[in-house]
């Protein structure tokens, strides 16, 4: 049981599970899909958790969604205000839009401009500040202070954490239900929200799953933290799969994935662009960086995964067109 301060709400199955009546007001459960060619590609069973068909095209609503109701139910400030590199402030957004709640969202220059029409299409104030998302939330810290708005922050929030943990849920009980279990299960890690839902989930519920976080090598502060049994920052995050490209690891999460990640898993820009490349031509879904790097982790480790039952979370699919025309070029 994880506790947070500034929410007084906890990350617990039980909490994850209060947290289905809400998220189901808005969403249905995502598919749990496997591929005869990417099956074969891996040499085991690949089970791909799509929450990329989710209305943002992300896992993230599911926890914008928790958040909302309880904040709305017991408003304290003047509205919400976030960082984002896009698919946190997609969720916002549009949960703030369902609850009628104002939502500023801060990123940083450069950012995906398609994410941020999807931003602005959703009802937020979008505001560009910092060369990267850490830059953009220290923004964030400044106008939530000065405009009184509730800073909702990506990681360090139970009830973002008991909202994304629904799919964890989801992916236990319609394995069940095929008489399957699984083996492992693959998670990217941006600041680690939805490996958080994760281990909370499967170290209660199915201890023997091996849970694998996956970074990009150009952005390991969660790994380099977890190999160091303390928080490292980094300087940079050099990688296009935005939503894995995060420099300062958050104490919350960070302090769960200590606990309950078996392994994290480094992967080059090279190999989350073959796995992109092999998402598409095998399943004809297509994954943003970030939703491809489970994939692209199971790939790598593919021989002590023979004849496994395997998980990779598809965490999302919001690609800009630009990069689907250099990576598919």
């Amino acid at each position: 049981m994880t506790t947070n301060a500034n929410s007084h709400a906890e990350v617990s199955v039980s909490q994850i599970q209060a947290a289905r009546e809400i998220v189901y007001r808005t969403l249905s459960p995502s598919p749990l899909l496997d591929y005869p060619l990417l099956n074969a590609e891996l040499g085991a069973r690949l089970w791909l958790k799509h929450e990329n068909h989710l209305p943002t095209g992300a896992f993230k609503i599911r926890g914008g969604l928790n958040f909302m109701h309880h904040f709305a139910a017991s408003p304290t400030h003047h509205g919400v205000i976030t960082a984002t590199r896009g698919n946190h402030g997609q969720s916002v957004a549009l949960a703030a839009q369902i609850y009628d709640v104002p939502a500023t969202i801060v990123v940083p220059f450069g950012n995906n401009p398609e994410k941020n029409a999807a931003i602005r299409a959703f009802g937020a104030r979008l505001i560009e500040h910092g060369r990267d998302f850490d830059e953009a939330r220290e923004k964030v810290e400044e106008l939530s202070a000065a405009e009184n708005l509730r800073y909702l922050h990506s990681a360090n929030e139970p009830h973002l954490i008991n909202g994304v943990g629904t799919y964890a849920l989801e992916i236990l009980e319609t394995l069940a239900k095929r008489g399957e279990t699984a083996d492992a299960v693959f998670v990217p890690i941006g600041l680690g929200s939805g490996l958080c839902g994760v281990i909370t989930a499967f170290r209660a519920l199915s201890p023997q799953t091996k849970i694998y976080g996956v970074q990009a090598e150009g952005a390991p502060s969660v790994y380099l933290s977890w190999r160091a049994g303390h928080i490292i920052e980094t300087k940079d995050a050099h990688t296009f799969a935005d939503g894995v490209a995060t420099r300062v690891p958050a104490q919350l999460t960070f302090d769960i994935i200590q606990q309950g990640v078996d392994e994290i898993v480094l992967v080059s820009e090279s190999e989350i662009i073959r796995a992109i490349r092999l998402l598409w031509r095998t399943t004809h879904n297509l994954a943003e960086g970030a939703g491809a790097v489970a994939t692209a982790a199971a790939l790598k480790l593919r021989e002590r995964l023979q004849k496994q039952n395997v998980v990779c979370v598809f965490t999302g699919a919001n690609l800009d067109s630009q990069s689907i025309t250099t990576i598919f070029n």
